[in-house]
């Protein structure tokens, strides 16, 4: 799931030269990810729209400072972190993960009412639980799962080092598990 621009390095050179529709390439082949990212930190989508947009800005005025031949993502997607925790902060809210499951879930042709139903329990359980879970494995649960982001993204997200996610992602599975109790048997279907 590689949602890069297939030219990055090329608009990344063009922008940093002052190129301002090779930047608005990026912004449009990174609009979407930065949203979500920023919508797992904050949890609302007005707040996470604003997030993004100020990170782009950010980033354009940052520029100067990309170290040239590094990939161009996880850089935006730490500055969209920072941007959104900073927003979260100033506004004194919780982190919340209220995810839109229509958008995640695979579109059957025709359940039967009782599997259509037990899937939504399923999932209301699942993000009830995964809400209830600390903010930093809310992060580390909903990047990798819902936002399908790299330990080296994540890590950059959470401004922690790579090794740290894959301690951070284990005990959040564990927690996540220990908060469905029996119901975490169908976590694996």
């Amino acid at each position: 799931m590689e949602d890069r621009p297939p030219d990055e390095p090329e608009l990344v050179s063009r922008a940093r030269r002052g190129d301002e529709a090779a930047f608005g390439a990026l912004v449009d082949a990174f609009a979407d990810i930065a949203f979500r990212t920023a919508y797992l930190v904050t949890g609302d989508a007005a707040e996470a729209e604003d997030a993004a947009q100020e990170a782009f800005v950010k980033a354009y005025r940052a520029l100067d400072r990309f170290r040239e031949g590094s990939p161009f993502r996880p850089w935006l997607l730490r500055i969209v972190g920072n941007t959104a925790r900073n927003r979260r902060r100033s506004a004194n809210r919780q982190l919340g993960l209220r995810l839109r499951a229509e958008a995640q879930a695979p579109v059957e042709t025709s359940p039967s009412p009782e599997t259509g139903l037990l899937r939504d329990e399923r999932r209301r359980a699942l993000f009830a639980a995964i809400n209830a879970l600390p903010p930093h494995d809310r992060l580390v649960i909903g990047g990798r799962y819902f936002l399908e982001l790299t330990e080296a993204e994540i890590a950059a997200l959470a401004g922690v080092a790579p090794g740290t996610v894959k301690s951070r992602l284990f005990r959040a599975r564990g927690r996540l598990a220990g908060a469905l109790g029996p119901r975490a048997e169908w976590l694996d279907d």
